[in-house]
């Protein structure tokens, strides 16, 4: 998480915080139940920060705790006060017996109990011990509190998570979940605030030393079950890919003739790509007339008619929550994904199926997930848990990894859950069927640290939240948004935009995520994966009876009309949801005769399944050449799932370089050309040619597409990020050598295909020269693609010395978009790696004692701690650990042991 301790700087990308909403004079501002709580940090990311408020007073704190005394002195001191007590006894109030947490070599603990109580409680603890300061800053993010802890300058962010409402929606959830649901989120709490009652400032992390000459008197407030829960809708934010397309494809319109449009948004090739269920198969479904769920439009989504202008004005300021919240949760969009894949015993060594899963996500030290193993110490209906695997700073179980009898891993969907409305707005009343019905209104106070309270008025239709009030006023989008020919808006009617999301519906879904650590057999899973509504995802599944399974969990609504990609009229109630579509309806399949099930955010089902389940669908370079390296691969073992895993092949590069070789460019790019003759397109960090073909690719699309976007003021919402869909753009535009799109906007002496790809080519080896030196066959990928891990908050807005304590070094990656290494980049930023397989973990049923995992950072959250950065490292060789399951295994590699007492 990046955080700012100052107003933007002049070139800052977010907006200028817009004035405080103010309440009627006869309504006068309550304080919202978020208020009663105190105040924390955000959870960012990378975003260059230009000035300091309080830089003096950081500056200061960091002399103290990294100058003069070095590692010897006071700074030395001060870093190991945070460092956790991780053997001997303790004693742990709330515990009903002992319970134990014993920690391997890289700090992952395995936590024995007697009860269920005692295994949470003591999960909460151990999570509290190693990442609370992560802990505290995440739930600022979901509760829109981040201006306590740090400031004016994250008033804006705090305005649009109260507009969304995230934490609210948290607090009606936790009421709904099962009484035992509620019971381990209350004792895992429970973990969490023991620890915090017997340790303060600098002994919670060596961050709060420096946030308290920020935010004065901080202290961190009790955990609670709602903290846990909360953090679930970041989640789907951060994987809600759909509403940023809904953005791009409006303005677009707007603004480019159709055409164009159609020409960056190819639609998804079914012939070329596979769907994880393919038509034909009994998981599909089949059109029922007579279910209520089934909309008329499904199969065939109306579009839906144009938007006046004053409310593409308004999706314009609407688009830039987008880099709002970028700024606390890091970027989506294309890259932001997943690979998983599971095969059947047909297909290994040991007749027992095998699973894999990286989930792609941005970078953060530390990283997003925790490692952790729950074991009951005798498994039973008292205490049925003995499961392990990765599960998020702050929440209890286990989020995706296995038990004894069952593994399970997870990919985004990229559903079509989210439609934006813009509505018609007359003072307190918006326009819907013909009737002008009220606007449902809270107002909320946002604390702030180091300044006065700021009001704001959250206004909402039956849509969801008006989230365009969050930026400027309607009037101001109304009146820039006049376009000739569109008649204007009518006296006292503003247009606004509403979005309404299935995240936003409260549900149970955390009672799900206990049910998956339990289950013991598929009927169990599926059970589990009925209960989960958001954020939709695919979930892969294998068991030590042999079977393979995949299952669509998730909430999708069903619509009157359209289909989630674009922006609809709210007014009408046209495309109004009418409800969501049943499990029973979602796709599934079990043990497919092919012994394999590959999801990548490829499509789920093919173009006849009859219900809307998305329509933002990735490429499927990956899973296509993870389908490819399975069925080309023999016999299977751990080690060649783990080959698949960073196999780097660049499906972009298969359809380009044939051309770039039969185009004739300059002296001074003809060697550099020359690397791609007999390139086998794979992307080591060694590789020159994959170092020149991503240069030019970079190249070709700045000067293909960027410039003649940012001519037509749409770059910021329709910019080229390099994903798979731009592959697909360019692979059709290769066939059409004089189309628009191969004129530069700036060189009127660059037209057509091939002088365009001539350009690039010489472009990027004149920039390769000046950056990597004269030889071509010197370049280096990993020269130019390296991931830097940086602490999201004081590692980015902090002063050097506590950047430098808090940061990890740079280190070369391989790979990169839409490959199966997924280590993407943006070409408008740079070779730079944006994001990530966040962690990997391949499991095998046959032996689960076989299995292996890595996280992307290490288990700690302690700058201080040996455990802080130890799985760099071998994440980026592609390397992974032991992971030990059973007590025996656990307790051969333990370094550590903790004794909990009552």
């Amino acid at each position: 998480m990046t955080v700012q301790t100052d107003t933007a700087a002049p070139d800052d990308p977010r907006p200028d915080p817009e004035p405080a909403a103010q309440a009627p004079a006869e309504t006068p501002a309550e304080p919202s139940a978020d208020e009663e709580r105190p105040a924390p940090a955000p959870p960012t990311r990378r975003r260059r920060l230009r000035r300091i408020l309080v830089r003096t007073a950081v500056g200061l704190t960091a002399l103290v705790l990294l100058a003069v005394g070095g590692v010897s002195g006071y700074a030395y001191w001060t870093v190991q006060r945070a460092l956790p007590e991780l053997s001997g006894t303790v004693g742990l109030p709330g515990l009903q017996g002992e319970a134990r947490i014993v920690r391997d070599a890289s700090g992952i603990p395995q936590i024995y109990a007697d009860s269920a109580h005692d295994l949470f409680l003591a999960q909460g603890y151990a999570m509290a011990q190693e990442r609370f300061w992560q802990m505290d800053t995440q739930r600022h993010v979901t509760s829109g509190r981040l201006a306590e802890m740090f400031g004016p300058s994250q008033v804006q962010t705090d305005k649009v998570a109260r507009t969304f409402g995230w934490y609210r929606v948290a607090e009606q959830e936790v009421k709904m979940l099962k009484p035992e649901t509620r019971a381990y989120l209350t004792a895992f709490s429970a973990g969490v605030n023991a620890y915090l009652e017997q340790h303060e400032g600098a002994e919670l992390s060596v961050e709060y030393p420096v946030l308290g000459f920020v935010s004065g008197d901080y202290r961190p407030e009790p955990w609670t079950p709602a903290d846990s829960v909360s953090w679930l809708k970041t989640m789907a934010w951060n994987l809600n890919t759909g509403m940023i397309d809904q953005f791009q494809q409006a303005m677009l319109a707007a603004k480019l003739p159709a055409g164009a449009v159609d020409d960056l948004f190819p639609g998804y090739d079914y012939a070329r790509w596979s769907p994880i269920v393919p038509d034909g198969d009994p998981a599909a479904g089949t059109a029922n007339p007579a279910t209520p769920a089934t909309p008329a439009s499904a199969s065939a989504p109306v579009a839906p008619p144009a938007v006046p202008a004053g409310a593409s004005a308004a999706l314009a300021d609407s688009a830039k929550v987008r880099e709002v919240l970028a700024a606390v949760l890091g970027p989506q969009g294309i890259g932001i994904g997943s690979n998983s894949w599971v095969v059947s015993g047909s297909r290994t060594t040991t007749g027992k199926p095998l699973l894999e899963n990286d989930p792609h996500l941005t970078p953060s030290l530390p990283g997003v997930w925790y490692q952790v193993g729950l074991h009951c110490n005798r498994v039973g209906p008292a205490c049925p848990y003995d499961v392990t695997g990765f599960t998020f700073a702050g929440m209890p179980g286990v989020v995706v990894g296995h038990n004894g009898k069952i593994s399970w891993g997870v990919t985004d969907l990229g559903a079509a859950d989210s439609d934006l409305f813009v509505e018609k707005v007359r003072g307190d009343t918006y326009e819907h069927e013909g009737e002008q019905k009220p606007l449902t209104v809270r107002r909320e106070r946002i604390k702030v640290a180091g300044g006065p309270a700021v009001d704001l008025t959250v206004r909402s239709t039956g849509h969801g939240p008006l989230i365009s009030d969050v930026l400027k006023s309607a009037d101001e989008v109304a009146e820039r948004g006049k376009v000739p020919g569109v008649p204007p808006r009518g006296p006292g009617e503003d247009y606004a935009v509403a979005m309404q999301w299935t995240a936003l519906d409260p549900a149970p879904t955390l009672d799900a995520l206990f049910a998956l650590n339990r289950a013991g057999n598929w009927d169990e899973f599926r059970a589990a994966a009925k209960v989960f509504a958001s954020p939709v995802q695919n979930m892969i599944y294998a068991d030590t009876a042999g079977n393979i399974g995949y299952q669509t969990p998730g909430r999708i609504p069903v619509r009157k009309a359209g289909d989630g990609r674009r922006p609809v009229p709210g007014w009408t109630g046209a495309y109004d949801w009418t409800g969501y579509l049943p499990f029973e309806k979602l796709p599934t399949r079990f043990n497919p005769p092919e012994g394999y099930i590959v999801t990548a955010n490829n499509a789920v089902v093919g173009p006849k399944y009859p219900y809307l389940i998305g329509s933002n669908w990735g490429t499927g370079y990956r899973s296509q050449r993870i389908a490819h390296l399975i069925e080309s691969g023999g016999k299977l073992d751990v080690a060649a799932m783990e080959r698949i895993s960073q196999d780097s092949w660049n499906g972009n590069a298969a359809n380009l370089v044939p051309r770039l070789l039969r185009t004739e460019v300059g002296e001074n790019a003809e060697q550099a050309r020359e690397l791609l003759r007999g390139w086998d397109f794979g992307q080591g960090v060694d590789s020159a040619p994959a170092a020149y073909f991503n240069t030019v690719w970079r190249t070709l699309l700045k000067n293909a597409f960027t410039d003649r976007l940012s001519r037509a003021g749409v770059k910021e919402y329709a910019y080229p990020d390099g994903g798979g869909r731009w592959f697909d753009v360019v692979r059709a535009l290769l066939d059409e050598p004089d189309s628009v799109w191969w004129t530069s906007a700036t060189d009127p002496k660059v037209r057509g295909r091939d002088a365009m790809l001539r350009q690039a080519m010489e472009q990027a080896a004149d920039e390769l020269r000046g950056r990597l030196g004269e030889d071509p066959r010197a370049w280096r990928w990993g020269a130019l693609h390296t991931l830097t891990l940086e602490n999201p908050t004081l590692g980015t807005a902090g002063p050097a010395p506590l950047k430098w304590l808090l940061n990890a070094d740079p280190v070369e990656v391989g790979g990169g978009t839409d490959s199966v290494l997924a280590n993407g980049w943006n070409p408008q930023e740079g070779f730079e790696v944006i994001w990530v397989p966040s962690m990997r973990m391949v499991v095998d049923m046959a032996d689960v004692e076989r299995s292996r995992w890595i996280n992307l950072t290490g288990a700690s959250g302690h700058a201080g701690a040996d455990t802080y950065t130890d799985q760099i490292r071998p994440w980026a060789d592609g390397g992974s650990l032991p992971w030990p399951y059973g007590k025996a295994a656990v307790d051969a590699a333990a370094r550590d042991r903790l004794r909990l007492t009552p």
